[in-house]
């Protein structure tokens, strides 16, 4: 059976490191929302005994699993997507916490107060945490993944192991993300982070990665999403 992916159609968010995954490993899913719309996805919310608290959610038979670094931690050995020891597999799941860290900061500095207020209503504080993000977190979480890579026993092509993990896909999509919502910023930070830019390089060129980004099934990103463009949050 295809795995059931939940997630809003019209954005990349939190979904899309699902989404690679998936589509690197070449496994049969469907996109529910993208192809029943929304209605679905929100009774699922509401259905199962232990009810995800949102989207994204994936379904595997009788199985539903929320919070995407769960999805990876279910998903990764089941697609060759982590190593094969335990001590493999829970570093991989702390690499994927810890960038799950940086993209909720990524998506606070333009919504710092309330995710139910538009970003024209919290415009100065968010000038504020941007420019702390910028300063102080966006550096500090790509220098960390660069001392990881650095420090992997087996090389530094990947952030565990010898091979591709769920990690090193969760880490392209997240220098994407910085890219696009902060691209001065990132720029500066990437100059310092060589492996960490090579690590982006060879995730793109992966065959089902490339085709999947060259696909109308690769949402662009937009303001609607977690990484959003305000010129005037890059200082």
């Amino acid at each position: 059976m295809a795995y059931e992916l939940h997630y809003w159609p019209m954005i990349q968010g939190r979904g899309e490191f699902v989404r690679l995954a998936l589509e690197e490993a070449g496994a049969a899913y469907v996109d529910v929302a993208r192809e029943d719309g929304i209605d679905g996805m929100l009774a699922g919310l509401d259905g199962p005994p232990r009810p995800p608290f949102a989207p994204p959610y994936l379904r595997d038979g009788d199985l539903v699993i929320g919070q995407t670094a769960a999805i990876l931690l279910y998903l990764g050995p089941r697609l060759g997507l982590v190593g094969e020891s335990e001590a493999d597999r829970i570093w991989t799941h702390q690499i994927q916490l810890t960038l799950a860290d940086a993209v909720a900061e990524a998506h606070d500095t333009h919504h710092p107060i309330a995710s139910r207020l538009y970003y024209e209503e919290q415009w100065t504080e968010a000038a504020r945490r941007a420019e702390d993000f910028r300063t102080h977190r966006l550096p500090k979480f790509l220098l960390w993944l660069e001392r990881v890579l650095a420090a992997n026993p087996e090389g530094p092509r990947h952030l565990v192991g010898h091979r591709l993990s769920t990690a090193d896909l969760s880490l392209f999509q997240l220098v994407e993300g910085l890219a696009y919502a902060f691209p001065r910023a990132t720029e500066r930070v990437l100059a310092d982070t060589p492996k960490v830019v090579a690590l982006h390089r060879l995730v793109a060129a992966r065959p089902r990665i490339a085709a999947y980004l060259a696909s109308d099934r690769r949402v662009p990103f937009n303001e609607d999403g977690i990484f959003r463009r305000y010129p005037e949050l890059d200082g």
